[in-house]
């Protein structure tokens, strides 16, 4: 089921949470609503399901109007980061829930029931423990349960508020993965909710880039992490250290460091900042624009080697080599060392200027 909102607006008070929204939710695809908190993506969610009403706009689910309809009539499956299981229920009658409460109509056979229950536990890989209680089971074991619940009544659209929020590093690593897996075998229209970005960038097959109750960017990961449509975009998808600079004569300079940019003739003198993450750093060859500083912290963790570099004047910046490659060079704290960008996006007033890959 495709998805599409137009011009939705929605105030708690004074306080404008969406402006004007738009956007297309494909059929069959992951989407990710990614920002900070206050951004407005939890809200949206909330409109989509029906547990909230937009002051204004439309929402179509296949191009039929659903904004007035109530939640019931959406056929949307949900799933939230406390897991809002029964704690008196076991894990199968959990999962029954939904299909046991369906209209007489629509409600199937006991055997139906039981039929479907056991062929969710068996997706979620959780047969063995069918007859156990919440409070038996793991974080990851009931945030599978809750999706199994969602699942059981045949949505059409899978909404996922944070569901591994509450969970810690290792268990969402590893419940990404198998929510992936888990899409890509059922292809149900999902839209999950989330601040984390490695999360949105791991699973999602569209993400939708919020701040302030607005949309600063939609695609891909490869493109949203490589074209960035702005200085947000850029600064949230992962670390990354920003310089201000100022370009003059076709040049971006920074602390004696000179960028030519690609259309010199187009730029006006004006203050302009660069950003550059940490791994996209390299030790500079002949040839290259050089930026030099002073190596004051190294600290290795596992395959990776974090260096804490210090230019002439201006704040610290981070620089990290693969352990590996570390070693080679020997790096010791106090040594100078001349670096250049492997990849930099240049913005002035929030404004793309200018970009190397």
């Amino acid at each position: 089921m495709s998805i599409t909102l137009q011009h939705l607006n929605k105030h708690f008070g004074h306080f404008q949470a969406l402006s004007n929204i738009n956007l297309n939710v494909p059929t069959g695809k992951l989407t990710s609503l990614l920002g900070p908190s206050g951004c407005g993506k939890t809200t949206l969610l909330r409109i989509i399901a029906g547990l909230e009403h937009a002051d204004s706009g439309t929402i179509l689910f296949d191009g039929q109007d659903v904004t007035t309809k109530h939640v019931r009539e959406r056929k949307v499956g949900f799933v939230f980061q406390h897991y809002a299981l029964f704690r008196h229920m076991n894990v199968f009658d959990n999962i029954a829930f939904g299909l046991s409460v369906l209209p007489k109509a629509e409600r199937p056979g006991k055997e139906q029931i039981r039929a479907k229950v056991e062929e969710l536990l068996s997706l979620v890989q959780l047969s063995h423990l069918a007859k156990s209680y919440p409070h038996q089971l793991s974080g990851g074991q009931r945030q599978r349960i809750a999706l199994a619940r969602a699942l059981a009544v045949s949505p059409k659209l899978l909404l996922l508020d944070e569901p591994f929020g509450a969970l810690d590093a290792k268990v969402r690593k590893e419940l990404r993965t198998w929510l992936r897996d888990i899409h890509h075998e059922l292809g149900i229209t999902s839209i999950l909710v989330t601040h984390d970005q490695e999360e949105a960038l791991e699973v999602s097959d569209e993400i939708v880039v919020m701040n302030h109750g607005k949309i600063e960017q939609t695609g891909n990961a490869d493109t949203l992490y490589r074209a960035p449509a702005n200085a947000f975009v850029t600064e949230f998808l992962g670390e990354t250290d920003a310089f201000e600079g100022r370009i003059e004569k076709g040049t971006w300079h920074y602390n004696g460091f000179k960028w030519p940019l690609s259309r010199a003739h187009a730029w006006q003198e004006q203050t302009a900042t660069g950003y550059v993450r940490p791994h996209e750093w390299a030790l500079a060859g002949s040839g290259t624009p050089m930026l030099f500083a002073r190596i004051s912290k190294i600290h290795a963790a596992g395959p990776l080697t974090h260096l804490s570099v210090q230019p002439g004047s201006g704040n610290e910046i981070h620089v990290t080599f693969a352990g590996s490659e570390a070693a080679q060079h020997g790096f010791a704290i106090g040594q100078n060392i001349a670096l250049s960008p492997k990849q930099i996006y240049i913005f002035s007033q929030n404004q793309l200027i200018d970009y190397a890959i």
